[in-house]
């Protein structure tokens, strides 16, 4: 049984999923996202659910650091309602408070440029999504 974590923002959906046990999740990819391009965004989701047989979602919600759903929040909740309506997977929401912010300091730690940096710190984000949620159910 596979899972997907996404991270999902503005500009672009970190994505990970784990293996077939639940047991750990490794990063996939990054999808870039245009404005007024959502379609292609569901459906790159969409390939990638179907070529890796997922049986649920996990989306991280970005929440304030006093437990407050800002703008960001509301956003990614409509994305997960979207997803779930037309994967009919189930979807989880997962709090995501300072996963940038770690998986960018664990970056940092194995020595990775700056530049190699910004091209995959939004997919090791939605490992850690992943396997934060992998590691509490």
């Amino acid at each position: 049984m596979k899972s997907l974590g996404l991270d999902v923002g503005t500009k672009t959906i970190g994505v990970a999923v784990s293996d077939a046990l639940g047991w750990t999740a490794q990063g996939l990819t990054t999808i870039r996202r245009e404005e007024g391009q959502e379609e292609k965004d569901f459906d790159a989701l969409a390939t990638i659910i179907s070529e890796n047989e997922i049986s649920a979602i996990v989306v991280g919600l970005p929440k304030n650091m006093n437990g407050t759903i800002g703008p960001s929040g509301e956003a990614c909740q409509a994305f997960a309602e979207e997803l779930k309506t037309r994967t009919g997977l189930p979807v989880h929401l997962w709090d995501e408070r300072l996963t940038t912010v770690a998986a960018e300091k664990m970056l940092i730690g194995a020595d990775v440029s700056r530049k190699k940096r910004k091209k995959v710190i939004d997919k090791m984000a939605a490992v850690m999504i992943l396997q934060g949620y992998l590691d509490r159910t």
